[in-house]
């Protein structure tokens, strides 16, 4: 039985130029609300952030978004109405610190189109399960063939020997966001290069 009660999203704080993202955003926040999984993300208002927090906040769901306050003013400029349009908003201080209580707030991860802070949050989740610091499963809503680029490159470094091919399914991949979310609830990340219980010692 899955144990996934909050997932990390990462994704845009754009909306990018095709009407497929910001749709995908809405689908996924609905399907959290309706199975009553807590969304944990990045605490922009705006881009696909902003959507997917609000589709959720909308449909009745419990939203939790971490910012480092230095960027409340570019990425929530609705701040007089922080708590009432977007659930609850933590500010912290540093990028690291957001990665972080992200990463201690959620149980599962799902990557969405994004740019480089979307890829930094995804690799270094995806770093982490290979080191064996997190065992919680990462998928990868491929929205129109977004990260088909990021997966040829995986395959390349799989092919020429800078990635097991174990840690392949470190990722699960799918391009429709309910199949995303039903692989996660049964997905076994391979394990870690390190116990967990080592990196806690």
């Amino acid at each position: 039985m899955s144990t996934i009660q909050t997932i990390c999203v990462f994704c845009g704080s754009s909306a990018g130029k095709r009407p497929e993202y910001s749709a995908a955003a809405q689908q996924l926040g609905q399907l959290l609300a309706t199975e009553r999984i807590g969304l944990v993300y990045g605490g922009g208002g705006i881009g696909l952030m902003g959507t997917i927090a609000r589709t959720v906040t909308e449909a009745g769901g419990q939203v939790t978004g971490i910012l480092p306050a230095v960027l409340r003013g570019k990425e929530r400029p609705e701040a007089a109405s922080i708590g009432q349009s977007y659930g609850e908003l933590i500010l912290v201080e540093t990028m690291h610190e957001r990665k972080a209580t992200m990463a201690r707030l959620s149980d599962a991860y799902i990557a969405m189109p994004g740019g480089y802070g979307t890829l930094d949050e995804l690799f270094e989740t995806i770093t982490w399960g290979q080191l064996g610091i997190q065992t919680k499963p990462i998928g990868l809503l491929n929205v129109v063939g977004y990260f088909d680029g990021l997966l040829s490159w995986l395959e390349r470094a799989i092919s020429d020997g800078f990635v097991q091919p174990a840690y392949r399914d470190l990722i699960v991949v799918e391009q429709d966001p309910a199949a995303l979310l039903a692989k996660l609830h049964t997905a076994i990340p391979p394990t870690g290069l390190v116990r967990l219980e080592s990196w806690r010692a």
